[in-house]
């Protein structure tokens, strides 16, 4: 049996306290910026699109692919998402258990903040830019111990008031300092190719139900369109267009599943102009269809 994490225990504490036994999904903690996580059931692999954020597991195990790579983590590791990314996600736990983690908002603000304070320092000389915008790696000791104090203020309000924002910075200081820091550090280097593509695919989810090509994507991202592919596709290992299309599918699978909308408004709500289309590719992305996706979804 894999011995148990010091995490595993505050966040069962943390549930508790917080009545949340009966979870399945997200909930808001009672840090700002701070989400619990909990689900009673595995996941097979899946797909299901990521938003940006540093994500910490206490118990259980994650396994996300992304194009060809394959990332995993579980107690002990963090996974860090510069940028939105449409990611296949399985999940599994150990004799019944549930799992349980913490998703931590990146704030633009705090980010920049911390960056333009670490620059002083000349803490980044290597100017590499990141393979890719996602990243696991294990924890730092002192990544972990401020990782501690955070699900710790967490379990006392006052705490979870006066220091949470505090840690949340140190935590964010912690990851920016190493070197997979750089999907993060990234992002406030204004003229990296990075950062326009990051900024893109902000105004990209804004805008998924409208008709969009890669020439205007590229425009907003004001670079060259042979440029904007190759840096596109570095970044979130997809194309443009099949990016595009995954966003508007999981949309969709959210207006089905969780709103109960009709099939057919939702092919139009996120920007198919064929019904019939948006079936075939609801299909043969999460190999179920419309129809059949209330229930196995």
């Amino acid at each position: 049996m894999t011995p148990s994490h010091p995490f595993t225990a505050l966040m069962k504490r943390y549930c508790q306290q917080q009545k949340l036994d009966h979870l399945n999904g997200l909930h808001q903690a009672n840090i700002n910026g701070v989400w619990f996580y909990r689900s009673d059931t595995q996941s097979e692999r899946q797909s299901l699109v990521y938003q940006s954020g540093i994500i910490i597991m206490g118990q259980g195990q994650k396994r996300v692919h992304l194009s060809e790579q394959t990332f995993s983590y579980g107690p002990g590791d963090y996974l860090v998402l510069g940028v939105p990314l449409p990611l296949e996600c399985e999940a599994w736990g150990q004799q019944d258990e549930p799992l349980l983690g913490i998703a931590i908002d990146i704030d633009p603000q705090r980010l920049a903040q911390v960056a333009g304070q670490l620059r002083q320092f000349d803490c980044f000389s290597d100017s590499t830019a990141p393979e890719c915008g996602l990243v696991a790696s294990k924890m730092a000791p002192s990544l972990e111990q401020a990782v501690t104090r955070l699900l710790e203020a967490m379990l006392d309000e006052a705490e979870a008031n006066i220091l949470g924002d505090s840690i949340i910075t140190e935590i964010v200081y912690r990851i920016l300092i190493q070197k997979q820091g750089r999907v993060l550090y990234e992002l406030v280097n204004q003229d990296s190719h990075y950062a326009r593509i990051a900024q893109t695919l902000n105004w990209l989810h804004q805008h998924y139900p409208d008709q969009i090509s890669v020439e205007q994507l590229a425009k907003t991202a004001n670079m060259s369109l042979s440029s904007f592919h190759r840096a596109f596709r570095q970044v979130t290992l997809e194309s443009p267009l099949q990016y595009l299309k995954k966003v508007r599918l999981d949309k969709a699978k959210d207006l089905i599943v969780k709103e109960g909308k009709r099939i057919n408004d939702v092919a139009e709500l996120v920007g198919y102009t064929s019904s019939s289309q948006f079936s075939r590719e609801f299909k043969r992305h999460f190999k179920t269809t419309p129809k059949q996706a209330v229930n196995t979804l």
